[in-house]
């Protein structure tokens, strides 16, 4: 998958087209207004644009798909839970908490000892990992493809959630999944597995 921070790959293509096709049509629109004389665009100029927009279509339709694709295979077919919990559970139930403030756009994690990280969680394969979500502005999600985790919180209302983590060292995707303005899809996190080995199981709650 794609780096989930920041501009590159392909979403950085679409988006230089896209520009290159918005400043290329202002300046058809300066050129009709202030040129001396009445002009217009040779029919093959502008059946080779109808061709250029149809592409682009497909081609973002694609990656669209791939990217469905990449999320569904880091899905896990079985062993994996995660739920809701109530603040005072958390404490005794869980190996590792965050606090998490969500804003436009992006996210900011506080471990148990008050430590920040922007747009990445570390934790150990298999911890159980409680989050406590908190938006400072507009409605965001908060959604982790691989933990099947997906909830949605208000500003000034705290939520309280919970998964396990892979067993897989690696990195996984967390997401805003609520449109929250124009940075909404660039609201985007990793959850880093790191090597070791998982803690003793520890009866579920929530």
């Amino acid at each position: 998958m794609q780096n989930a921070l920041g501009l590159m790959g392909d979403q950085a293509l679409m988006v230089g087209i896209t520009g290159a096709l918005g400043i290329a049509g202002i300046l058809a629109l300066f050129m009709a207004l202030f040129w001396p004389r009445r002009w217009k665009l040779h029919y093959r100029v502008e059946v080779a644009f109808a061709v250029l927009l149809v592409a682009l279509g497909i081609f973002a339709d694609a990656k669209s798909t791939d990217t469905f694709r990449a999320y569904e295979a880091y899905l896990p077919d079985a062993g994996m839970v995660s739920g809701k919990v109530t603040p005072g559970a958390v404490a005794s139930s869980f190996d590792r908490t965050y606090r998490v403030f969500a804003f436009q756009w992006g996210f900011i994690f506080f471990d148990d000892k008050g430590r920040a990280s922007r747009n990445a969680v570390m934790v150990k394969p298999g911890e159980k990992v409680a989050f406590a979500l908190l938006s400072n502005d507009v409605i965001h999600g908060f959604n982790i493809p691989v933990a099947r985790m997906t909830t949605e919180f208000e500003p000034n209302e705290q939520r309280w959630i919970w998964i396990r983590a892979p067993e897989k060292p690696g990195k996984y995707l967390i997401q805003c999944i609520n449109y929250c303005g124009l940075g909404h899809s660039q609201m985007k996190a990793w959850l880093f597995v790191q090597g070791g080995e998982a803690p003793a199981a520890k009866k579920d709650q929530g």
